[in-house]
């Protein structure tokens, strides 16, 4: 029902900058949260960021100074921007929406920081 479309992961120096994309299309009525979850080897998959669709944010807290996540809604898309990236920071970063009709995943975006 929903198709998440994830882009601007790569490979990165530690200390660098990456900006992920997400847009959401087909039946994109009553969004309400977007996020973004990643998944490191040999860990749980976490929560790094949400924004709900009065635009509070919520954060990791070891991402909280260096990510900032936004959304803009005429575009249906959710942007997480990754400053002062750390080796401890890679991994696949999935897209997550709720909405009205469910809740929708991303098949997720690689991130690797170099060290």
């Amino acid at each position: 029902q929903v198709e998440l479309v994830e882009s601007g992961g790569g490979l990165v120096q530690a200390g660098g900058s990456l900006r992920l994309s997400c847009a959401a299309s087909g039946d994109t009525q009553c969004i309400r949260d977007m996020g973004w979850y990643r998944t490191a080897p040999g860990k749980e998959r976490e929560l790094v960021a949400t924004i709900s669709d009065d635009g509070s944010a919520d954060y990791k807290d070891s991402v909280k100074d260096r990510f900032i996540i936004s959304r803009d809604n005429t575009k249906n898309t959710v942007y997480l921007q990754m400053n002062s990236l750390k080796p401890e920071d890679a991994a696949v970063y999935y897209c997550r929406l709720v909405s009205g009709s469910g809740n929708y995943w991303g098949q997720g975006t690689q991130v690797t920081v170099s060290s």
